[in-house]
């Protein structure tokens, strides 16, 4: 059924773009409701009146005119996609991104112009959404890394402080080791309201994280730690891209009694498992080559008896590898880095104790 120009007509008027026809002289002819949402302004108001007004200056009016006389915006008569600025009836300035023509009369002359303006201020507000969600993503894993350092480092230096202080009161160095964690837990607190705000505005992984057991991993710590027995002779490797993290997570394992090996990708951690036995496999999720997802499912199909844990610098998972793996079967616990030694060596044991025998207790 062909449109007809009372129906299209119709759509014009009631299109949320800002829709405005003038005449020769550039008094207002056209104005759908679209216009009146976006500039408050209604037909009344400015019918017949000069469409300079919908603009911050005169200088801008003239701008557009010109380039729909111009050749580069879509041919001689014709702007796409014009961006320009418009200034409602409360002073607001309004980006917009304006389509439109000349209209001529039989002679060739110029008679009017109609323009389709789109509101661009919601396309912007989530453009900067965007750009800060990828801020947020970059910062959060460029932090946490360094972060998840320092406080192992705390960890075993506060092992070394004990150990050495022997009957000796070593309080006061325990304190200020104490005040390093919590300086280390405020920016880290920092980092997951941003993650979380972030989350909220993009990502929806708080539905389907549930089940998956997601620890929050920044808890106190005990002051006097001591080292976890239960996993003495532990086989554990140790996939993670940073070799600082790689450095500090064996060398509190190791002294929690495991026997820790590092590699610093997926492919590399298969070469390892199928040349050796392990009892655990630690990886991260975001990995080249091969991401913690396709370690994860290479393991199951392989090694189906291997338990894996999964370990993230992120406050969300970005690109689903968690929710994935969750779908095709992955039980362990997926922590947030910085890594708090105490409950991994938990994590650690509760999933060796669940899973298959491992070569060593």
């Amino acid at each position: 059924m062909p449109l007809s120009k009372e129906k299209l007509e119709s759509l014009i008027a009631r299109t949320r773009d800002i829709v405005v026809g003038t005449d020769a002289d550039g008094r207002v002819t056209y104005y759908n409701d679209g216009a009146t949402r976006s500039l408050g302004y209604t037909p009344d108001e400015v019918l017949g009146e000069f469409v300079g007004r919908f603009y911050p200056s005169l200088d801008e009016a003239k701008k557009v005119m010109r380039a729909m006389r111009d050749t580069g915006h879509g041919g001689k008569g014709i702007v796409e996609t014009y961006r320009t600025t418009f200034l409602s009836k409360s002073n607001d300035e309004i980006p917009v991104a304006i389509s439109g023509t000349i209209s001529y009369d039989d002679a060739g002359n110029e008679d009017g112009t109609i323009g389709f303006a789109k509101d661009l201020r919601e396309i912007l507000r989530r453009d900067k959404l965007v750009t800060l969600g990828e801020v947020a993503v970059g910062l959060s894993h460029e932090i946490n890394n360094p972060l998840a350092v320092v406080l192992n480092q705390v960890e075993l230096l506060e092992r070394e402080v004990v150990e050495l202080g022997g009957e000796k009161d070593t309080s006061v160095e325990v304190e200020r080791l104490d005040a390093m964690r919590r300086e280390v837990a405020r920016i880290s607190d920092i980092l997951a309201r941003l993650g979380a705000m972030v989350e909220r505005e993009h990502y929806e992984t708080i539905d389907y994280v549930g089940p998956a057991k997601m620890i929050d991993l920044r808890s106190e710590r005990e002051k006097n730690p001591v080292a976890d027995r239960r996993l003495d002779g532990v086989r554990i490797l140790i996939a993670d891209d940073d070799l600082g993290i790689c450095s500090t997570l064996r060398e509190l394992l190791t002294a929690a009694g495991c026997r820790a090996e590092t590699v610093t990708d997926g492919e590399q951690a298969l070469r390892r498992i199928e040349a050796s036995e392990f009892d655990l496999v630690l990886t991260d999720v975001v990995m080249p080559k091969m991401d913690g997802y396709e370690l994860y499912q290479a393991i199951r199909k392989r090694h189906p008896r291997l338990p894996v844990l999964m370990m993230t610098a992120f406050h969300y998972d970005k690109d689903h590898i968690i929710k994935r793996s969750r779908m095709k079967g992955l039980e362990g616990v997926i922590f947030k880095k910085p890594v708090d030694p105490d409950r991994l060596c938990q994590a650690i044991y509760d999933s060796i104790k669940g899973g298959a025998s491992p070569t060593a207790r």
